[in-house]
């Protein structure tokens, strides 16, 4: 197995969350603004952790079609896929899941934490996916 981040893109804030070669659990990382700057600062997290793989989170409608959102992440994702390998996990419900997750944990969070826990949710879903037995 390879070190792997997630994104969770959106248009505010791209929320990342990891899983080292070990264990194939995904943990909430960091958010990153999004203010043209982002790419550089992914590149940074790639290279600092020894990412081999980035999963970037693929949003559809309730019907399963592409959405304007989708055209973000698949031009974020061609980006970074000029300097790692790039694949693209539904992301259905995903920022519902991660609300509900730190609700119910009754501490206090913000929309970057949501963020962050959608994109572990993004990168559980893809290690069990792959790695399932």
């Amino acid at each position: 197995m390879a070190n792997l981040i997630a994104l969770d893109v959106g248009t505010r804030r791209i929320g990342v969350a990891a899983a080292d070669s070990t264990v194939p659990v995904a943990m909430p990382l960091v958010t990153v603004d999004v203010d043209g700057d982002e790419v550089s600062v992914i590149k940074k997290i790639i290279d600092e952790r020894h990412i081999e793989t980035v999963v970037v989170g693929y949003p559809r409608n309730q019907s399963g079609e592409a959405t304007d959102q989708t055209a973000v992440s698949e031009t974020l994702g061609s980006k970074i896929a000029e300097f790692t390998e790039v694949v693209y996990q539904d992301e259905s419900l995903t920022s519902i899941m991660a609300e509900d997750r730190l609700k119910a944990s009754g501490k206090p969070y913000s929309k970057a934490d949501i963020d962050a826990f959608a994109a572990m949710i993004i990168l559980q879903d893809y290690l069990e996916d792959k790695y399932a037995s």
